[in-house]
């Protein structure tokens, strides 16, 4: 892969405060893709979550659960770490956004109708860090040091 690219991928602003962001988003998104694909946490797992996601018109289902539950999952474990911050931050986003369409567009904007407000919340989170990138503590500098070596 090209050299500079990866510096891309791996650069960041070098703030402290992205660790406050990164670290709770992480945690909501790896938990939330736990009930997806393992049936963590009161969660439906893949079948379950693939039935509702049918239900709903996103089809396959099967095939829709596992796609939403492991960029939800994987995407949370790597932006708990600061591993490849950028593009899972990018891919929780979108996630969000189909959430936002296909699941509480409807219902309006507050989660007490089950609306938007909670993928609006994390889709702004992981926009700014798809912009900002990871921050000083994180793999991500670990790695973006070794390239500028």
């Amino acid at each position: 892969m090209n050299k500079h690219f990866l510096k891309t991928v791996f650069s960041s602003n070098n703030s402290v405060a992205n660790v406050v962001l990164r670290v709770p988003v992480g945690i909501i998104l790896a938990a939330h893709g736990g009930q997806k694909l393992f049936a963590w946490f009161g969660g439906y797992g893949l079948e379950g979550t693939g039935q509702w996601m049918e239900s709903i018109g996103l089809a396959p289902g099967f095939v829709m659960a596992l796609l939403a539950g492991s960029a939800e999952f994987f995407g949370g474990i790597a932006l708990i770490l600061g591993l490849l911050t950028r593009p899972a931050a990018a891919l929780s986003a979108f996630t969000m956004v189909v959430a936002i369409f296909s699941v509480h567009g409807s219902n309006g904007l507050f989660m007490s109708n089950n609306g938007y407000e909670f993928a609006l919340a994390l889709l702004a989170a992981t926009v700014a860090l798809a912009i900002q990138g990871a921050g000083s503590f994180s793999l991500d500098a670990v790695v973006s040091k070794k390239l500028h070596d």
